[in-house]
């Protein structure tokens, strides 16, 4: 696993998260391997942890950030991802980003997956937990990004 923690530029401002200089912001890129999801688990939960991140937040953007490496590495054929993490100066939001090399934009499900299916949830998940989500070309990646953002505050 390579870590980056080197600030990279801001995307776009194209939400009320913009409107705020980042207090705390960390990237990391992760080869697209099923593997990969773990290791992104393992580094946002340590980082948010390191942040003092609120335990239902911590868990939230754990859960998130496996889902979106998963779908990344299995629907994107991507080789890396890139994920970054930030949290406003008030401490009271939290952004995730992965970036990978799919161009095809995320959208929420069409159809609930079925309770035999095994697949088709992931998105639902995000929908769910999330406060807002999208997806956007990358200026990070020769893809897209997809971002989530979390209240933060306990």
């Amino acid at each position: 696993m390579t870590l980056h923690t080197s600030p990279a530029p801001a995307p776009p401002a194209t939400s009320a998260l913009a409107a705020t200089e980042p207090c705390r912001e960390y990237w990391f890129g992760l080869p697209a391997l099923r593997t990969s999801a773990r290791a992104a688990r393992d580094t946002v939960r340590d980082r948010l942890r390191a942040w003092k991140v609120p335990g239902d937040t911590c868990c939230d953007a754990v859960l998130l950030v496996s889902e979106l490496t998963t779908n990344a590495v299995l629907h994107t054929g991507s080789g890396r991802v890139l994920c970054g993490l930030t949290l406003t100066d008030d401490e009271r939001r939290l952004r995730i980003e992965l970036h990978d090399e799919g161009r095809t934009p995320v959208r929420a499900p069409e159809h609930l997956a079925g309770p035999d299916e095994e697949n088709g949830r992931g998105l639902l998940l995000v929908s769910q937990l999330a406060d807002r989500w999208g997806s956007a070309r990358s200026a990070h990646a020769e893809g897209k990004v997809v971002w989530v953002e979390l209240a933060a505050h306990s």
